[in-house]
């Protein structure tokens, strides 16, 4: 067996062994959904970075940088813009010390907005967990020479991912996600300016890449730029994650603290990630036209392919190691947040108030399992991570970001105005993806250019149009919340 392999089946389990043994420490249900508040500002910057770069970035984000170039960043940009907003709500939200998002809906608009933000949440957060497990499936075929195939690496990786999910919630993510980043650090550090000397320097790799790929735009147009940097902006500030960390800090000042961590690891990890796919394009061509790796889209598997086949042999591993931390770390998350919804949100809140500490865990558990197999069915609906990852984005950006923006920065917005907001983000998102695939046309031109307002590229466009315009129509014409209902979302943040 190759270092390769043993790498990528080694440490999965090394941090399934992790989360069984911090499963110990698992006494409440708070423990398990925000481990217990108590989380440190260095542990909570590695857990924040871990999950937002996840296979999103690693196939999704890094195949857009193979074939567009440059450009490629205006789709990671949108989440730095949003993580310099969150910065300043970060304080506040740990203040209000909830448990989730849903939780914040409820406080500030009222139960229907509730239980409209859990079902937005779990629709987009199991697509978002799905093309984790596709992701693993990927690096398993290629790092065994397709001896263990992509659908066998899928339920595979899927599997570990659920365990480690279940075992410990919160508490085995924040663990062990302080080392997922080192790794994920130490394999770009290495593998960039590696592969650059390979190429033959800087300026063949320039010579190398088409004109188009040195460009800001890249070819495309302003549309486009707003098609690929919006989502990533929206999920950001919607993001249930984030969020549930945010909870789980120490106080509030810890929570400001991590978001400027945040920004530099994720500034950081994704410009190196685009960057080496751009090199990776320099150096290994043919995948642009390539199916061949995992029977579509192979473009979006650069970063394994120079793992495997352009550095030497312990740098490749170290590269793989990162790959396999970015789709478990991100798994984790996001499949400890639907369930927590699930959990939280709809059984105890509306069906079993009185139930134990013991039987939340044991029912969150079952729902990470159960949204792990929702998850493998979703992946027979998409061709490639890109896609998946833009509506799963553009399905939070476009129901629950306005509405949480709104709840911290707008004191006339009404819980109607908010309920609107929601509904008309989820009606929108999933109705025109709906009937884009049955044939209807959501055609739209622009000047000499045509776009298809139904694909994963443009639909948010519609999509926050639609919940933005009912949310502030709606607010204006409905009475006003009192100022107790606004009141602790607009409290100064401590200095």
């Amino acid at each position: 067996m190759s270092l390769f392999a043993v790498v990528v089946l080694t440490y999965p389990l090394i941090l399934i062994g992790v989360s069984l043994w911090r499963s110990r420490s698992v006494t409440s249900h708070e423990d398990f959904m925000v481990a217990g508040r108590n989380v440190p500002v260095p542990l909570l910057v590695g857990t924040l970075v871990c999950t937002w770069i996840g296979s999103g970035s690693l196939f999704g984000g890094a195949g857009l940088a193979y074939r567009s170039g440059i450009s490629e960043l205006w789709f990671s940009f949108g989440a730095w813009v949003g993580l310099v907003v969150a910065y300043f709500i970060a304080g506040r939200v740990r203040r209000i010390a909830e448990y989730t998002v849903p939780d914040l809906l409820e406080k500030r608009y009222n139960a229907s907005a509730r239980i409209l933000g859990t079902l937005a949440i779990i629709m987009a957060y199991v697509t978002i967990a799905a093309y984790q497990f596709r992701g693993g499936g990927w690096i398993l075929a290629i790092v065994t020479d397709g001896a263990i195939s992509p659908t066998t690496g899928m339920y595979i990786t899927a599997v570990a991912i659920v365990l480690f999910t279940a075992l410990a919630g919160m508490v085995s993510i924040v663990t062990v996600d302080i080392f997922n980043g080192i790794i994920i650090i130490l394999g770009v550090l290495f593998a960039l300016p590696y592969m650059i000397f390979e190429v033959g320097g800087l300026g063949q790799v320039l010579l190398n890449l088409p004109d188009a790929h040195k460009t800001v735009l890249g070819g495309h147009n302003i549309l486009w730029v707003a098609g690929v940097a919006l989502p990533t902006f929206l999920l950001l500030l919607g993001e249930s994650g984030m969020y549930q960390k945010f909870f789980s800090a120490k106080d509030e000042n810890s929570a400001r603290k991590a978001v400027i961590g945040m920004v530099a690891g994720v500034v950081f990890i994704e410009t190196a990630l685009a960057l080496l796919a751009i090199v990776g394009r320099a150096a290994f061509p043919d995948l642009l036209s390539e199916t061949s790796i995992i029977g579509r889209a192979a473009s979006e598997t650069i970063i394994l392919h120079i793992a495997r086949h352009g550095l030497p042999m312990l740098g490749g591993a170290v590269l793989l190691a990162a790959a396999i931390a970015i789709v478990l770390s991100t798994g984790n998350t996001f499949l400890l947040v639907p369930s927590t919804n699930a959990s939280r949100d709809i059984y105890q809140r509306f069906l079993r108030p009185d139930a134990s500490e013991q039987q939340l865990i044991r029912l969150q558990r079952i729902f990470v399992a159960l949204f792990g197999l929702v998850g493998l069915l979703l992946l027979t609906q998409f061709e490639t991570v890109l896609s998946m990852a833009l509506y799963a984005y553009s399905l939070v950006g476009a129901s629950l970001t306005p509405a949480l923006l709104a709840a911290f920065l707008w004191k006339r917005v009404t819980p109607q105005g908010g309920v609107a907001c929601i509904a008309g983000g989820l009606g929108s998102i999933t109705g025109i993806a709906v009937l884009g695939r049955l044939g209807v046309d959501f055609t739209a031109t622009l000047g000499n250019t045509t776009f298809d307002l139904a694909d994963s590229q443009y639909i948010v466009i519609p999509g926050v149009i639609i919940s933005v315009g009912l949310l502030i129509i709606v607010s204006l014409i409905t009475k006003p919340s009192a100022e107790e209902q606004w009141a602790p979302f607009f409290a100064s943040d401590e200095t």
